[in-house]
């Protein structure tokens, strides 16, 4: 193992011996580089001639860049065309950080600072990479992002366990309670609240029992990652749900708990294509040396996958979070968000669909799911909604998942109509 690494290992297991026992064989081996072109580069930075960076410039000094693309960017050349630090931009990370706190208001306790990566998808594998060993269990609701499958299973070697997500129109707290008392010692847990695909956030009561759930089995020994997916966070339509993330409650619950915030302007800030995540651990006692350990384990990681996230989206966020009018941009497309739940609760009275679908409960994010009755089949119901009424759903297994934040509000009555007539010829 890297000299290197095994002092970073000595940081963590003198000051949170759990956190180390949570860490993969791959993630106990991670380490960013302090020695060797990065080290030397930053020796070098301020030089009169600097031949160690790994780019172009032009005869004064500035990034070399095809006018044909800058023409069309009215950021600063050195604020997109250089390579971005694999740890993110300072700035960004610090912003970052403060939203995370000022949305959190239950976070009293030390949290690293977030770490940029390649939007979510890239954040999960890379806590895969350092968190999962091969055969490591991952417990997610039985409701789920089909894309976990990919990153954990495929990527990781881990095979995913479920609970059930719902016992009627509540969150299944005593079935994930079931499967957490299954067995005993280390857990990976991933929560994923608004729930991708139901839009499900469960409400403050339901929160607090999930965390007492955690708690109790922490007490008892089992140790716990448990990795938040907060994907579309902030986007909660109905009183009564828990507006703030379950992370804020995990930060200082118990030394047996390491919880891991993975969040973005992906979703939040409606800029899918710029791929722009975070990476951000908490856990009871955590010191900012162990904090800089796991960021420098992260960022190593990232180093040696993708060396860095995107410089121009990064610098895009950073004007995008300092911009005055940020808060009140947001609002408004929330409000445009909600309008759409309200529309879509409202068609839903209609007792005519009962006779061939009921939808699961929502109350947040970017979805909603029908259920099917038992002699319908959803596949069949898509093709349908594809070749006669030009409509596009996804199917799930006897579930239909709606996007109801792409769809303008004038046509959500045509599209549950439209399914609803599917169902009709599927029967037949």
């Amino acid at each position: 193992m890297n000299q290197q690494a095994i002092e970073l290992n000595k940081i963590i297991t003198e000051n949170n011996p759990v956190i180390y026992e949570l860490l993969s064989e791959k993630g106990r081996a991670a380490f960013f580089p302090k020695t060797g072109i990065l080290s030397q580069s930053a020796e070098a930075k301020g030089k009169k001639i600097n031949a160690t960076i790994g780019i172009a410039l032009e005869e004064d000094g500035s990034p070399m860049r095809l006018k044909s693309i800058s023409e069309n960017v009215l950021l600063e050349p050195s604020e997109v065309f250089p390579y971005a630090p694999s740890f993110g931009k300072p700035e960004l990370r610090k912003l970052w950080k403060d939203l995370i706190l000022k949305k959190n208001s239950a976070i009293k306790n030390e949290m690293s600072l977030p770490i940029v990566t390649q939007a979510l998808t890239h954040a999960l594998s890379v806590l895969g990479f350092l968190f999962v060993n091969p055969g490591d269990k991952i417990i997610l609701s039985d409701k789920f992002w089909g894309n976990y499958r990919l990153i954990f299973e495929n990527l990781s070697g881990a095979k995913i366990e479920t609970f059930n997500t719902f016992d009627e129109d509540e969150f299944d707290i005593k079935s994930l309670e079931n499967k957490l008392n299954e067995s005993y010692g280390k857990k990976i847990l991933l929560l994923n609240f608004p729930n991708n695909p139901t839009g499900y956030t469960p409400t403050v009561e339901e929160m607090e029992k999930i965390v007492g759930i955690i708690k109790k089995r922490a007490e008892l020994g089992d140790k716990f990652l448990v990795i938040c997916d907060d994907a579309y966070f902030g986007l909660v339509y109905k009183e009564g749900v828990c507006k703030e993330s379950i992370f804020s409650y995990l930060t200082n619950l118990h030394k047996n708990v390491l919880a891991v915030k993975v969040d973005g302007a992906t979703k939040e800030d409606y800029v899918w294509g710029l791929r722009v995540g975070f990476i951000t651990y908490a856990n009871q006692g955590i010191s900012k040396d162990v904090c800089a350990t796991l960021e420098a384990k992260t960022a190593g990681t990232i180093r040696g996958n993708i060396s860095n996230a995107s410089n121009l989206s990064q610098g895009l966020m950073i004007k995008a979070l300092g911009a005055e009018n940020y808060q009140k941009e947001k609002e408004e497309k929330f409000q445009i968000l909600k309008s759409r739940y309200d529309v879509v609760q409202e068609v839903l009275k209609n007792p005519d669909f009962s006779t061939y679908f009921k939808p699961l409960p929502f109350n947040s994010g970017y979805f909603m799911c029908l259920e099917l009755n038992a002699h319908l089949r959803a596949e069949e119901v898509r093709k349908i909604l594809l070749e006669k009424y030009d409509t596009g759903v996804i199917s799930t297994g006897n579930f239909l998942r709606i996007a109801y934040s792409s769809v303008k509000k004038e046509d959500i009555p045509n599209l549950f109509k439209n399914i609803f007539n599917a169902c009709i010829l599927c029967q037949k």
